[in-house]
């Protein structure tokens, strides 16, 4: 798989160009997602917060503050499940991923009847996913009905977002049968919008997302405002996904608040890495150097916080990592 230069690229390219000294480097691959969402950006922001290449200067004196050795690469891929079975199978050691995915996975329940993936371990909840369905600028739709017979992008195969958005259009009647679906990603759905090849497509992604910024900035565009009843309708179906709002203003031309369901996004990693790795990659990832990191870089890297990291993971049914156990109970946030 091709590695995607991000700022963890850099500290990979000054950790090769040190003479090599007595501590071996571990390198640590983090599956994203396409180069136009919010798991690339933010993957990108963790990766080099937990880094400290061997040869690098201290924490303290202005250098690295991650794990000691660890040289972390995050890597553009098709997102959740793609991550998630890559975690599973040893191809990466950890990945963002949809709460409702990660679960599904996990115990191998619904699309993943039958095929669990017992390997999956927890890190920390860390941001909301709004679901963005995307239009035309002045396009609207009463429900996810309208969408039959549609131009519809459902996202990547692979992706989270396409597993959660078939269960959705289905209970409102619509199918691979009835509409015309196109499986890409982010910036592709944007530029085919743009050029009028779809009429519609959905992303799920922390806001802003730098593809839609970009269109609504040039051709503009809608989304789509779900009603309440329709919310409460998709969590009955997909518990994981809970109302939740796209402020006005955090895309040009779109003026009102967005009501939209949203799912958590969680860092997950292999029940196959040492507690004690998971452990040091926890506390690097909430010391004060990350947290600068996380809030300097992309907007959803704000929400990112250790008093939110346990939100949800109790429900979720999938386990703590115990190395990162051991840390939540040292910073009593875990009992």
């Amino acid at each position: 798989m091709t590695f995607t230069k991000t700022l963890a690229g850099i500290a990979l390219t000054a950790a090769l160009a040190v003479p090599a000294l007595a501590q071996d480097p571990t390198f640590f691959r983090i599956g994203t997602g396409g180069a136009g969402g919010t798991y690339f950006p933010i993957g990108g922001t963790i990766a080099n917060g937990i880094s400290a290449p061997p040869g690098s200067r201290a924490c303290d004196e202005g250098g690295q503050c991650g794990v000691p050795g660890l040289i972390a690469i995050a890597q553009s891929t098709t997102a959740s499940v793609f991550n998630n079975a890559a975690v599973q199978n040893g191809e990466l050691e950890a990945g963002l991923a949809a709460a409702d995915v990660t679960r599904s996975m996990y115990l191998g329940e619904g699309k993943f009847e039958g095929k669990p993936h017992p390997k999956l371990r927890i890190i920390a909840n860390l941001f909301p996913e709004d679901l963005h369905l995307v239009m035309p600028q002045g396009s609207e739709i009463s429900n996810l009905g309208d969408l039959a017979g549609k131009r519809v992008g459902i996202a990547q195969a692979g992706s989270g977002t396409q597993v959660a958005v078939l269960q959705m259009l289905d209970a409102w009647g619509v199918n691979r049968d009835n509409m015309e679906e196109a499986e890409l990603n982010n910036s592709q759905s944007a530029e085919r919008l743009a050029d009028g090849q779809i009429d519609a497509y959905f992303y799920a992604a922390g806001w802003p997302v730098a593809a839609m910024v970009q269109l609504a900035s040039t051709k503009g565009m809608s989304l789509h405002s779900f009603s309440e009843e329709d919310l409460a309708k998709i969590n009955e179906i997909i518990p994981a996904y809970i109302p939740s709002k796209i402020p006005a203003g955090v895309y040009e031309g779109v003026d009102e608040d967005i009501l939209t369901p949203a799912v958590s996004a969680m860092l997950v990693v292999s029940s196959d890495l040492s507690d004690e790795l998971v452990y040091g990659l926890t506390k690097a990832l909430w010391n004060d150097n990350t947290r600068k990191l996380l809030d300097n870089g992309h907007a959803k890297g704000k929400q990112i916080t250790p008093d939110t990291a346990l939100d949800g993971v109790e429900a979720l049914g999938v386990p703590l990592h115990p190395g990162a156990e051991k840390f939540y109970k040292e910073a009593g946030l875990l009992k």
